[in-house]
């Protein structure tokens, strides 16, 4: 499929995917949404300094550049495992320029580092923060009770419904360790349905700019 690079309203670029009528990130603001999302709704959530954290959406490595920034800041340790089924070439990454974006330059090396380290290995980016990408589809995760929180980022539900299901999020809920915290963009009606038959107690919280709503799901001890 053809994609091309777009800038969003805050300013940050994102991917889109011309068939689709998708993006990789919200166009009313990449950087925004993810910060909204990701980390004020879930990492910030996440009452302790050492963090596993799934990522079921790798795409651009937003999220992680971003979660690793906020690691350095907070004093935080995490191990971050990335889920992606169809990687982006660098030189795709590398033209959105989030390092610039987000006033990192000194991590510039690092973001590189995130597209080329190997799959299936654990790398140390920093004293932070290691990565372990994996070259799956989310319906392959068998991890049990192994993290404290998840990314949720696949593509809308609209064009991959399949990744949406009780039986993704079934996978999703087994991963999480007691305690653990699910967030997503999505506030469908159907994924809260289907996150609340699998067991997670799921609330609906304001959305990123250009969203009225998203989801953050929680397992319960």
């Amino acid at each position: 499929m053809k994609r091309s690079i777009i800038t969003t309203a805050d300013g940050s670029r994102t991917i889109s995917i011309a068939d689709w009528n998708e993006q990789y990130h919200s166009k009313h603001g990449a950087i925004q949404e993810a910060y909204h999302v990701f980390i004020k709704h879930g990492l910030t959530a996440c009452s302790r300094n050492e963090i596993s954290i799934l990522e079921a959406g790798f795409g651009t490595g937003l999220n992680a550049l971003i979660t690793l920034h906020e690691a350095e800041k907070r004093n935080l340790n995490i191990s971050y495992t990335g889920v992606e089924a169809f990687p982006l070439k660098l030189e795709e990454v590398l033209d959105l320029d989030y390092v610039k974006s987000l006033g990192v330059p000194q991590l510039e090396e690092i973001f590189k580092l995130m597209h080329t380290c190997k799959w299936e290995e654990k790398v140390t980016l920093n004293p932070s923060f290691q990565l372990r990408k994996r070259k799956i589809d989310f319906r392959e995760i068998r991890d049990q009770e192994h993290y404290n929180l998840i990314y949720f980022d696949a593509f809308g539900a609209r064009v991959q419904p399949e990744l949406w299901t009780q039986a993704v999020f079934q996978g999703m809920f087994n991963a999480l360790k007691p305690g653990g915290i699910l967030v997503t963009y999505s506030a469908k009606g159907s994924v809260r349905r289907a996150m609340e038959a699998v067991g997670f107690v799921v609330e609906r919280l304001p959305g990123p700019p250009g969203k009225r709503e998203m989801l953050r799901a929680v397992k319960k001890h």
